[in-house]
């Protein structure tokens, strides 16, 4: 999936006011973070969504995606792809009607393998630091070297350098880079200045 080169971190944002939305999107893109995953976790998700879809430079993504009327609600809304924790056949199937390009969770080499045969090589390793971390992914990339991943789940800037590292990670997903103190208070140049520090780290 080309969005998962546009830079090292996807921001994964949980937005309860859609007031901020597009602020937070431009102190994101501004910072060098042009893709940006809004969980549908709130109330307010799709309208973020809506609103971060109007942002010059931005790809807004729609994540924690389970159901086919969330696909069909985060394409209406202007997402440009999609993101879920898991994969079904049903959820699949959706985003390929609906043309939302998905990056689908697998936490197993089995469940990598199985949404390769179906015909997706790029993943979101989930969740991550539960599953073992880079030391796992690394593993997993040894036998399936045909499949990239967007490791998310307990990512910081600390440990995100072991992920991308590896030469089975395309980018990784973190909350880090928009913590709610920040975004509450409307500290944009500071979000800005995160992301500008998540978007310098070093791909493998």
């Amino acid at each position: 999936m080309k969005i998962c080169l546009l830079a090292p971190v996807i921001p994964v944002l949980v937005i309860s006011d859609a007031s901020c939305a597009a602020d937070l999107a431009r102190a994101l893109v501004a910072g060098g973070l042009p893709a940006l995953e809004v969980t549908l976790r709130t109330p307010a998700a799709l309208d973020v969504i809506r609103e971060m879809a109007g942002v010059a430079g931005g790809h807004v993504g729609a994540g924690t995606l389970l159901t086919t009327r969330d696909v069909e609600n985060a394409k209406a809304a202007g997402a440009t792809f999609g993101v879920a924790p898991g994969a079904t056949d049903r959820l699949l199937d959706a985003c390929e009607a609906n043309d939302l390009p998905l990056l689908p969770g697998a936490a197993t080499a089995s469940e990598a393998m199985r949404l390769l045969e179906r015909g997706y090589s790029v993943q979101k390793f989930f969740p991550a630091e539960a599953n073992g971390g880079a030391a796992a992914l690394k593993a997993i990339g040894a036998p399936i070297s045909q499949v990239k991943f967007c490791p998310t789940g307990g990512v910081t800037l600390q440990n995100a350098p072991a992920y991308l590292a590896l030469s089975n990670t395309l980018c990784v997903g973190g909350s880090w880079v928009a913590p709610a103190d920040l975004v509450q208070a409307g500290d944009w140049a500071g979000i800005t200045a995160l992301a500008a520090q998540a978007a310098a780290l070093a791909r493998g």
